[in-house]
């Protein structure tokens, strides 16, 4: 199986705003960058977006280690929030529905295709992948925001 690197970062401009994702994935020393946006969404949504984005990219089933600065994202899918999330039909608790079901089931259905491990960086601290996502995810929210 091959182990593929996927780095990953969201921006927004106000919250919701113009927004943007950054992907990096890494394969045998073969870097291949991908970016988009919306231009009205939340920040919570392009970190969710840029994760599918770069699982959606890999073509067979892949041994992922997928990096993000989202704690919202990796405590979601590595603390089982998500998945119960869903067994309760995207609802957090009796009261409050679960945001972004949409992205989740996407996430959810990626992540069962593939071996990932989830792995949290702090964002803006020089971590080189993730400065480069969220120079890629600030280009796209400032596309977003004059469009």
């Amino acid at each position: 199986m091959k182990k593929v690197e996927i780095f990953t970062d969201g921006a927004c401009s106000g919250n919701p705003g113009p927004g943007g994702y950054g992907v990096v994935l890494r394969y045998n020393g073969i870097e291949k960058e991908l970016s988009g946006g919306e231009k009205m969404t939340t920040n919570n949504r392009m970190e969710l977006t840029a994760a599918i984005v770069g699982l959606s990219a890999l073509k067979e089933k892949c041994a992922v280690t997928l990096y993000s600065d989202s704690k919202y994202l990796i405590d979601a899918i590595n603390c089982g929030w998500a998945l119960k999330w869903r067994e309760n039909g995207w609802m957090r608790n009796k009261r409050d529905e679960a945001q972004n079901p949409d992205l989740w089931e996407r996430l959810l259905e990626l992540l069962d295709m593939h071996e990932v491990c989830l792995v949290w960086v702090k964002g803006h601290a020089g971590h080189p992948e993730n400065e480069r996502c969220d120079r890629l995810a600030v280009m796209e929210t400032e596309k977003h925001r004059e469009s």
